[in-house]
Protein backbone atom coordinates (compact mmCIF):
# COMPACT_ATOMS: atom_id res chain seq x y z
CA UNK A 1 0.00 0.00 0.00
CA UNK A 2 1.84 3.63 -1.04
CA UNK A 3 0.95 6.27 1.60
CA UNK A 4 1.32 9.87 0.93
CA UNK A 5 3.27 11.85 2.73
CA UNK A 6 1.32 15.37 3.86
CA UNK A 7 3.39 18.44 4.63
CA UNK A 8 2.50 20.65 8.35
CA UNK A 9 1.12 22.96 5.95
CA UNK A 10 -1.69 20.53 5.00
CA UNK A 11 -2.24 18.82 8.29
CA UNK A 12 -2.73 22.17 10.61
CA UNK A 13 -4.15 24.46 7.52
CA UNK A 14 -7.56 24.03 8.51
CA UNK A 15 -7.05 24.00 12.53
CA UNK A 16 -5.41 27.11 11.87
CA UNK A 17 -7.82 28.94 10.17
CA UNK A 18 -10.53 27.98 12.91
CA UNK A 19 -8.31 29.09 15.02
CA UNK A 20 -8.00 32.57 13.46
CA UNK A 21 -11.77 32.96 12.67
CA UNK A 22 -12.78 31.91 16.10
CA UNK A 23 -9.82 34.55 18.04
CA UNK A 24 -11.14 37.16 15.52
CA UNK A 25 -14.99 36.88 16.22
CA UNK A 26 -14.07 36.49 20.65
CA UNK A 27 -11.91 40.04 20.52
CA UNK A 28 -13.99 41.44 18.09
CA UNK A 29 -17.25 40.92 20.23
CA UNK A 30 -15.41 41.66 23.60
CA UNK A 31 -14.09 45.26 21.84
CA UNK A 32 -16.83 46.28 19.57
CA UNK A 33 -20.68 45.82 20.49
CA UNK A 34 -23.63 46.52 17.79
CA UNK A 35 -22.89 44.30 14.98
CA UNK A 36 -19.99 43.24 15.76
CA UNK A 37 -21.73 40.99 18.65
CA UNK A 38 -23.50 38.93 15.79
CA UNK A 39 -20.32 38.65 13.77
CA UNK A 40 -18.47 37.61 16.76
CA UNK A 41 -20.53 35.03 17.22
CA UNK A 42 -21.02 33.81 13.43
CA UNK A 43 -17.02 33.52 13.55
CA UNK A 44 -16.91 31.41 16.98
CA UNK A 45 -19.56 29.11 15.76
CA UNK A 46 -17.53 28.11 12.32
CA UNK A 47 -15.63 25.78 14.95
CA UNK A 48 -18.69 23.83 15.85
CA UNK A 49 -20.37 24.54 12.27
CA UNK A 50 -17.06 22.29 11.29
CA UNK A 51 -17.08 19.73 13.95
CA UNK A 52 -20.93 18.74 13.16
CA UNK A 53 -20.20 18.79 9.30
CA UNK A 54 -17.06 16.33 9.88
CA UNK A 55 -19.68 14.41 12.49
CA UNK A 56 -22.00 13.88 9.81
CA UNK A 57 -19.48 13.21 7.05
CA UNK A 58 -18.72 10.31 8.96
CA UNK A 59 -15.35 8.58 8.78
CA UNK A 60 -12.91 8.49 5.72
CA UNK A 61 -12.26 5.57 3.87
CA UNK A 62 -9.02 4.61 2.35
CA UNK A 63 -8.62 5.17 -1.31
CA UNK A 64 -7.78 2.10 -3.05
Amino acid sequence: MRTRRLSLGTVFAIPAALFVLGLTGLVGALLADGAWDGIGAALVATAVAAVVWARLRGPSRPRP
